[in-house]
């Protein structure tokens, strides 16, 4: 590799120390290197950025500084490209980034030199059809969840889900996650779901405080289709529920408006520089999760 694109957080990396030894370094070792910076509004705030360049297709590898977040955004925008991503974890429990900050210069050493593998990593799809229409209204692809919540005023949103067009379950609840093997241990982790390997090929479904003590998470093959409807819950108010994406913003969900979700075609290459078993790096991610609880309740 010679040619890489550094997308950084600006959140975390305010000062741009860590981008610059980033690019001296590249440099050092006869590679170029280009970045992309979130910008500075009036109050010197970040501002959201889209990690896009004119020649994205150019480039080796993209080098994400930040945390999970940024590895997910920098996928979103260039995920047309198929370009393989390392991260440099300055965030809190880093899944996805794989390098401690301190690691930067051997880790590009390794880079520069070809001394690495290749994870690809399963995508999910989700199309929303409004009630009624065959055509889908919004299709987008994420690579860690799909996620629908109660919007405006709702206390509870009604959700029938369907699995290989079975009815699974009719929930009751502040919404569902459907999260691939990668976004097993976000949000879905949080919600009390399972966490899965992410070299398998799953789709996991996991409610958000459902009204019933037998709701619980299911784990389909990525062979499924799920089928998710609104239904009718407040007479008042016109949109029951949100649908997003990684994180991002989708749209406004109906009652009537469905959400078909399965494997996406397209996958996610992770550069892999070590190598840990997932347990272990499970193990000593929540472990430190829990020692920085601890310091924060004793502080």
């Amino acid at each position: 590799m010679k040619r890489f694109l550094i997308a950084t957080n600006y959140t975390k990396d305010s000062n741009l120390m860590l981008t610059t030894k980033l690019e001296e370094y590249i440099d050092k070792l006869g590679g170029t290197s280009t970045r992309v910076v979130g910008a500075k509004d009036n109050d010197g705030l970040s501002k959201a950025v889209s990690y896009s360049v004119n020649d994205a297709d150019s480039y080796d590898c993209i080098i994400a500084l930040g945390g999970d977040g940024t590895i997910l955004k920098v996928n979103r925008d260039l995920r047309q490209y198929n370009i393989p991503i390392v991260g440099v974890n300055l965030g809190t429990m880093g899944f996805l980034t794989e390098v401690e900050p301190e690691q930067i210069e051997p880790v590009v050493k390794r880079l520069v030199a070809d001394d690495y593998s290749i994870e690809e990593r399963m995508n999910i799809k989700g199309c929303v059809y409004k009630a009624g229409s065959k055509n889908p209204s919004l299709t987008d692809i994420s690579l860690n969840d799909i996620v629908i919540t109660r919007a405006g005023f709702s206390r509870v949103i009604g959700l029938k889900v369907y699995v290989g067009g079975k009815l699974l379950e009719n929930y009751e609840a502040d919404g569902v996650i459907v999260a691939s093997p990668t976004g097993s241990t976000g949000y879905n982790l949080s919600a009390g779901g399972p966490i899965v390997t992410p070299k398998a090929h799953n789709i996991i479904i996991t409610p958000i405080s459902p009204h019933s003590l037998t709701s619980k998470s299911i784990v389909l093959t990525s062979e499924d289709e799920i089928e998710i409807e609104i239904l009718k819950m407040r007479k008042a108010q016109e949109d029951e529920a949100l649908i997003s994406y990684d994180g991002q913003p989708g749209m406004k969900l109906s009652p009537g408006d469905r959400v078909v979700i399965g494997k996406a075609s397209e996958s996610t290459r992770m550069i892999k520089l070590f190598d840990p078993s997932f347990y272990e790096v499970l193990r000593n991610k929540i472990a430190n999760k829990q020692v920085n609880y601890e310091r924060e309740e004793t502080e």
